[in-house]
């Protein structure tokens, strides 16, 4: 037994001896042998920590198609310590003119920061304040008299930066330009400073190939468009300029991050910005990565639910650029002018106006006489659901094309039009007659009137005639009267003398407290930047006319005219809040959002009511059968428009905007549908538009477009009808 435990120990010792000579011929061979090659191959090795960007969350609409996503893209960022080192190793002046003349091979244009012109003779630039105090910032730091020429500054940054003599005037401006924008960055932030974003992938090849020392590649993203359309809804990201660095690094943002810089983007930033990680990258003298380790994984941001339905959407642009380019075709204007990113997929040709039994001249305020001014300059439209407040439609004319915003920016600036504003959230108007059912529901709620009230219209209010004011009504222009009307009639009829007796009995403090319980010139509660307007009233009369308030100015705000002015989004809400009877509910767009991986619900959007005009039903009926006259009577206004659709009952009213004797009135309508249980409302605003009824065929060719989708709906069960 003895004999056996001793063979084994034998045994043991042998193996562990061999293993033992094994290893150490392997240790002789790595470090004395080999040792020498694998220590060069280490020094050859380079770490580097760096940021990896986080994508951004998408933009989906109300039925979760994807309206903006992520499409990956490369950078390329310049790293101050390795392209200007202190000890001079690197020709750094030398490599930023290759650097340059291979981006101007490639087509590709780089960020320029320095407010001097690119040729002699070098002057400043025409800067933002940010811009100008960046300068201010670099000069005071490097000493610089702050009255020094644009020549004077190009002379001692030539100095600064070791600029050769041998180089010309144009290229000593290009490496000032980009030693500026460096300079300038790490005196804001320690970032790299971005020289090109979304890069060719040939230049990214030949950067690399190049290896050129301090010019890095960097992952990112662009964003990605599904469609053409929403441009004003959605918005777009941008870096940061220092007022915004300011804002976000306290929020654990990197300087060079790229934010939402307007509509939705800019709104729901705390959801779509995700947070970023860090890699540890471990690469091989010519560059080849050998491994990548992640210390911080990045988090994507959110996803984001609007309540916009993007196939409404575009059904709505679609059909306001056709009755613009209608309208300005009659009047002999181009239609086919470019608008920088006007035209979508297909060509937007001009609606035939419906001409049945022709409306009596002159409805709503319409004049009829040729005016000087009448080229359309701007249109809004936007859809509600009655039901909720919730946009379903946003639309502004002329609009532009959110792929190519960026590159088009300086052009889109001076465009005509200004293609950049959104009027349907930003455009003032004053509403005209649409403001109308707004008076009768105060008159009726006040009982200066009832549903069968019915006053004589003679043409002309007389009841200040001696004290040298008598306006008329719009049909008296005919030499014409409406005789007499009862509310609903006075709405289809949209006799001013009607509406002047309700607003002199109510007096304006009364006609101003329920124009602000529908929302008119109140917040909307939409998140994207919006105007508010004015509804008339004594406090701020003098601000916007110059004079007191005198009883003709509560006589014309009873019409929608004196200092109101509302939105299209204001208008549509008031429209939903008079056919859901008078509960007016917060337009807020965000339906919901969802965590990147769309598992998690980070927030709900829940129905806000943020006023309610109370009333008997009985009046709510009078008001919905006079728009709804409006519509299907051969008097009202809208008749030509509405007479044959067979959708769904349409209630509405039309409006004009009078804008000076030598200007084209604007055109204002608003409507609500199906009448008996209203399910979505709409107005729409045409600058210049001449009359409420010439705004009709938009809002027709979105009902016929919405009862479509909703009909396809109901038998497919597929995409189409509001989510309830």
């Amino acid at each position: 037994m003895n004999t056996i435990k001793k063979d084994r120990l034998i045994i043991l010792t042998a193996v562990f001896a061999i293993l033992l000579v094994v290893y150490l011929v392997f240790l002789y061979k790595l470090q004395i042998i080999e040792g020498e090659a694998y220590y060069k191959e280490s020094r050859n090795q380079q770490v580097t920590t760096s940021t990896v960007v986080a994508a951004r969350g998408n933009i989906l609409d109300r039925y979760g198609r994807v309206i903006v996503s992520n499409k990956s893209s490369y950078d390329l960022t310049i790293n101050e310590s390795e392209l200007f080192p202190s000890d001079d190793s690197v020709d750094s002046n030398a490599t930023i003119l290759k650097l340059v003349k291979l981006i101007r091979e490639y087509g590709e244009d780089y960020i320029d920061e320095l407010p001097i012109t690119t040729e002699p003779p070098f002057e400043y630039t025409e800067i933002s304040d940010t811009d100008k105090a960046r300068l201010q910032a670099y000069m005071k730091t490097n000493k610089v008299d702050e009255n020094a020429t644009a020549v004077e500054l190009l002379s001692s940054m030539r100095t600064r930066y070791k600029i050769d003599s041998n180089y010309s005037a144009e290229e000593a401006r290009i490496i000032a330009g980009i030693r500026y924008a460096v300079n300038v960055r790490y005196l804001i932030n320690t970032s790299d400073y971005v020289l090109v974003q979304d890069a060719d992938m040939k230049l990214i090849s030949i950067i690399r190939e190049n290896n050129m020392l301090g010019v890095n590649v960097k992952e990112s993203f662009v964003r990605g468009y599904n469609t053409t359309y929403a441009a004003h809804i959605l918005g777009y990201v941008g870096l940061m300029n220092d007022a915004e660095y300011e804002k976000y690094a306290e929020l654990g943002y990197s300087g060079d991050a790229k934010v939402g810089k307007s509509g939705v983007e800019y709104a729901f930033e705390k959801y779509l910005h995700g947070t970023n990680g860090t890699v540890q990258v471990t690469s091989a003298a010519d560059g080849t990565i050998i491994s990548k380790t992640y210390t911080t994984e990045p988090k994507p941001g959110n996803n984001v639910y609007l309540t916009i339905d993007i196939a409404l959407q575009e059904a709505t642009e679609r059909a306001l650029a056709a009755t613009v380019n209608t309208l300005r075709a009659e009047r002999g204007y181009d239609i086919s002018e470019d608008l920088l990113g006007n035209d979508k997929e297909e060509k937007v040709t001009p609606t035939p106006t419906p001409t049945p039994t022709p409306t009596p001249s002159g409805q709503d305020g319409e004049d009829e006489k040729e005016k000087i001014d009448d080229e359309i300059t701007g249109a809004g439209a936007v859809v509600v659901d009655v039901k909720t407040g919730e946009p379903l439609a946003i639309a502004s004319w002329p609009t532009y094309n959110t792929s190519t915003m960026l590159e088009n920016y300086s052009k889109l600036l001076t465009a005509k039009y200004s293609p950049l504003f959104n009027r349907a959230l930003q455009g003032t108007y004053a509403p005209g007659s649409t403001f109308k059912p707004c008076t009768a529901i105060a008159g009726l709620t006040e009982k200066t009137i009832s549903t069968s009230t019915r006053i004589k219209c003679t043409g002309v209010y007389t009841k200040y005639a001696a004290q040298g004011y008598a306006p008329q009504c719009w049909i008296y222009a005919s030499h014409l009267t409406h005789g007499s009307d009862n509310v609903t009639e006075a709405l289809r009829d949209s006799c001013n003398i009607f509406f002047y007796t309700v607003g002199n009995n109510l007096g304006i403090d009364k006609l101003e407290k329920y124009a602000r319980q529908f929302g008119l010139g109140e917040s909307t509660g939409i998140e994207l930047y919006e105007e508010t307007g004015n509804m008339s009233n004594r406090a701020n009369h003098y601000e916007y006319a110059g004079t007191e308030w005198v009883v003709g100015d509560t006589l014309q705000a009873a019409i929608g005219q004196a200092d109101s002015i509302f939105t299209p989004l204001q208008l549509a809400e008031y429209c939903a809040a008079i056919a859901n009877n008078g509960q007016r509910h917060s337009a807020s767009i965000l339906k919901e959002a969802r965590s990147y991986d769309y598992s998690e619900k980070i927030v709900q959007r829940t129905e806000e009511v943020l006023s309610t005009v109370k009333t008997e039903d009985y009046n709510w009926n009078a008001v919905h059968k006079g728009m709804e006259l409006v519509a299907k009577h051969p008097d009202g206004s809208a008749y030509a428009t509405f007479y044959n659709y067979g959708a769904s009952t349409v209630a509405c009213k039309t409006g004009t905007a009078q804008k000076g004797e030598n200007i084209t009135n604007d055109g204002i309508f608003i409507c609500f549908a199906p009448v008996e249980d209203p399910e979505i409302a709409i107005a729409v605003v045409i600058e210049r538009g001449q009359s409420g009824s010439r705004c009709a065929p938009v809002a027709r060719s979105i009902l016929e477009t919405y009862f479509s989708i909703k009909s396809a709906s109901d038998v497919t069960e597929t995409e189409g009808s509001l989510l309830k």
